[in-house]
């Protein structure tokens, strides 16, 4: 990975408040409320089964909700359909790298990047994703299953990034990675979200990790929120990370 470009964008505003969501009729978050900040970086913490995917699935309309709103810079996302929440600036990297394992590298980005950019605007938007992941630009002619785990997320982030989200989702990135791996991939998320002004909302069962480059942490204990506050904070509070995050 190199330098990371800046583009210029800006962050958006995403605010959650009560939601209540779950599966054939059994709660799994429980009257969630906590906003992000344009261009803050708000890790959303807690152990299996706490509720941090439901909520990212939640935010990208991939599970109905029960109750409660979900809006971006003021606009109600309830009624917009997943396909068209890329459109409003809003990206969700899922668990399990989401990349497109008979393609290659430069043929995903460029799927990514089809209804965002067109000509030479996409050469410019893809050579940009080579320029923070330099390991992706050495693979561009690799097929996706031929990388490694850590390339794999990059390549996830890259197609993310790519389509110019104000708020990005991620759901474990850092999951089946070597730790070189995961600072790698950490740093330069931090770096390129302050770079783009990006708002990112990173589910980690790495505390350590995800507390090192966020702003804030939101901890979710079996569906509801337990603590919000800073990072520093949350990560000198002896009783709460013994308590919910295991360490």
């Amino acid at each position: 990975m190199s330098g990371v470009v800046s583009v210029g964008f800006r962050g958006g505003a995403l605010d959650i408040r009560d939601l209540t969501v779950g599966y054939g009729g059994e709660p799994v978050l429980h009257s969630v409320s906590f906003d992000l900040r344009p261009g803050e970086i708000v890790a959303l913490l807690g152990a299996n089964g706490a509720g941090k995917t439901t909520l990212l699935r939640a935010v990208a309309r991939l599970v109905r909700v029960a109750s409660g709103t979900i809006a971006l810079d003021g606009a109600d996302l309830g009624q917009v359909r997943t396909e068209d929440l890329a459109r409003r600036g809003v990206a969700l990297v899922p668990d399990g790298r989401s990349v497109v394992g008979e393609l290659t590298v430069d043929e995903n980005l460029r799927l990514a990047a089809l209804w965002r950019h067109r000509g030479a605007a996409r050469e410019r938007a893809v050579n940009g994703i080579y320029e923070i992941f330099g390991s992706l630009a050495r693979r561009r002619s690799s097929a996706g299953h031929q990388l490694s785990g850590g390339e794999r997320q990059m390549l996830a982030l890259g197609r993310a990034l790519i389509t110019e989200p104000t708020v990005l989702a991620l759901d474990e990135p850092s999951l089946g990675l070597a730790p070189l791996i995961v600072a790698q991939v950490m740093g330069t998320l931090r770096e390129t979200a302050a770079s783009r002004g990006l708002t990112v909302l990173l589910a980690e069962q790495n505390v350590t990790s995800a507390l090192s480059i966020a702003d804030r942490g939101v901890v979710l204990n079996l569906g509801r929120v337990v603590a919000d506050a800073s990072a520093a904070t949350l990560a000198n509070d002896t009783h709460l990370r013994h308590a919910y995050l295991g360490f």
